[in-house]
């Protein structure tokens, strides 16, 4: 059962780096930090101090990065490969690779890797459908939904694993709803 809220906390935590890359890694190190997240063996540099800071400083930058017009659509260019990578990076930082080594980064890659894209994907979606329907005027507020999503989906995944379960389906209804609309543009 342990294993199961691992890979339900690590897909939580993939599918905020989706919102915000350093965002959810940053609540992951706080988490490990103090006792509430326990990492797997090889992976508790996450929880240090060197990490934090570097994650602190990582997160203002793009947040402050996504309400500079310029800077947004380069990071949104970068966001989903490296939103992708800290997926895998934090699903397998929680489920350890102590039994198979390939198989945890291969469900690691799949689950946590994917979730990230996916919604990575759906909010780049999602902000070019604002930006052509409001001229990108409405893309702060976009930044201010992504901004507060990612907050709030780590502490809750960390919390309460099982809720990531619902996060699946309204991110995998989201992403099929926009890419219908995407292809119904073209």
């Amino acid at each position: 059962m342990d294993y199961i809220f691992a890979i339900l906390i690590g897909v939580g935590l993939s599918i905020s780096a989706g919102f915000r890359v350093f965002t959810p890694m940053l609540l992951a190190s706080i988490a490990a930090k103090l006792g509430w997240l326990p990492l797997a063996t090889g992976f508790e540099w996450l929880g240090s101090n060197v990490a934090f800071v570097a994650l602190a400083l990582a997160t203002i930058l793009e947040v402050i990065s996504y309400y500079v017009p310029m800077f947004d659509n380069l990071m949104r260019g970068l966001a989903t490969p490296l939103a992708a990578v800290a997926g895998t990076l934090m699903t397998v930082a929680v489920i350890g690779t102590e039994n198979a080594e390939f198989l945890s980064w291969g469900l690691a890659f799949v689950t946590g890797g994917g979730a990230a894209t996916v919604t990575s994907l759906t909010n780049t979606a999602i902000r070019g459908t604002t930006t052509v329907t409001t001229a990108g005027i409405a893309n702060p507020v976009v930044s201010i939904i992504e901004d507060v999503s990612a907050v709030v989906l780590p502490i809750v995944t960390i919390i309460a694993p099982i809720v990531v379960i619902v996060l699946i389906g309204v991110v995998a209804w989201l992403f099929v709803k926009f890419s219908k609309r995407i292809k119904a543009s073209m």
